[in-house]
């Protein structure tokens, strides 16, 4: 007997990521997903078993796309700096070009969905430690500055991840008139806005921009003996 086609469970992928922004772990139905998608309820179950299997590919299927997108863009014959450059601008365009459903991934781990949290917990690892390595074998060579590994990722994400998930929010809302979403969109979302944001978190962390040194105290004078 023919195994059935591979297309179906790429088609339940599509849409399930359609449907999670608005719908989320809890407001998803696999039978709404499936006739989204044109598919019967026995392929779905053929391919994905459960429901809270379904919503764990949902979310890995993009990850490991930008992963494998990020490992790609980091083998680039260059140095620290450029190969950093590389990887935060990978990482940059993905949130971007998945803002809603990773808004919704950020929300439903918040309110405390077991499959949002446990994909958070076992990915953000994956691409921090990548940008962590980078930064540290920058500082290493004397390129970034020597601040804290944490304080210095945290100067990237919000350079980079958080105006993208707030201006996004803004955009997507409806909320606001058609020229300023237009201008917010292409100040913030757009390749040139998140360029200059990278080069704003380089400059921010490179040696050049270390704290300058605490003047030494002045020693004060004691009197003789009479």
């Amino acid at each position: 007997m023919p195994r059935p086609s591979r297309n179906l469970d790429q088609a339940l992928l599509a849409a399930g990521r359609e449907l999670f922004p608005a719908r989320g772990c809890a407001g998803m139905s696999i039978r709404e997903v499936a006739e989204a998608a044109g598919v019967n309820l026995g392929m779905f179950h053929y391919h994905f078993k459960t429901r809270e299997a379904f919503l764990r590919a949902l979310m890995q299927h993009g990850y490991e796309a930008m992963f494998a997108t990020l490992s790609l863009e980091i083998s680039r014959p260059t140095d620290t700096a450029g190969t950093l450059r590389y990887a935060l601008r990978a990482i940059a365009r993905f949130v971007r070009d998945n803002r809603r459903f990773l808004a919704r991934v950020l929300a439903d781990a918040l309110s405390g969905e077991p499959c949002a949290r446990e994909f958070l917990r076992d990915n953000l690892p994956r691409h921090l430690g990548v940008l962590r390595a980078l930064i540290a074998q920058g500082q290493n060579e004397g390129v970034f500055a020597q601040i804290a590994l944490p304080q210095a990722l945290g100067v990237c994400a919000g350079a980079l991840a958080m105006p993208i998930l707030a201006g996004g929010a803004m955009i997507d809302s409806g909320e606001l008139e058609p020229a300023t979403a237009k201008m917010l969109e292409a100040s913030v979302l757009g390749n040139d806005a998140i360029d200059q944001r990278i080069e704003l978190a380089m400059k921010a962390i490179s040696r050049s921009s270390d704290a300058p040194a605490k003047p030494a105290r002045r020693k004060t004078k004691t009197r003789g003996k009479p």
